[in-house]
């Protein structure tokens, strides 16, 4: 799974989600992407299974790109415990998603292929997602 090597502060504050992607919008690397239409955390658990979904698709076809990196720490506390005491250890990290963020991009395979990996892609995420075609200007 991925995780951040090393890290300024172990526990990050939970922070504000307003607001459409501005950065990480548009299809870079690849021909076909996978957007999200929701904003939300993505664990570093539903990266990877995306990654593995798509890998068991495309077998040695196109190449894959991840777009989006979990660098946000997420902390809980144990169950059945009282309050106070302070805050809980990190538990995950996870990748902070805007509507409108890329997730993911592939690059070298058809149309429908792409659609059809993609579709595989979505139903590991918990944020809506559709695919995108890169716009040659």
């Amino acid at each position: 799974m991925m995780m951040p090597k090393r890290v300024k502060f172990r526990k990050s504050q939970r922070g504000t989600m307003k607001g459409p992607a501005t950065r990480g919008n548009r299809v870079s690397f690849g021909d076909f992407g996978l957007m999200s239409m929701e904003q939300g955390w993505l664990s570093a658990k539903e990266i990877e299974a995306g990654r593995v979904a798509a890998a068991h698709a495309m077998g040695t076809e196109g190449r894959l790109y991840i777009r989006v990196f979990p660098h946000k720490s997420v902390s809980g506390k144990p169950a059945e415990v009282r309050m106070g005491q302070g805050k809980g250890e990190p538990e995950y990290y996870a990748a902070v998603v805007h509507p409108g963020t890329v997730l993911y991009e592939v690059a070298g395979v058809s149309e429908e292929f792409a659609r059809k990996v993609f579709n595989n892609m979505a139903h590991k995420m918990s944020l809506r997602c559709k695919m995108v075609v890169r716009r040659h200007a």
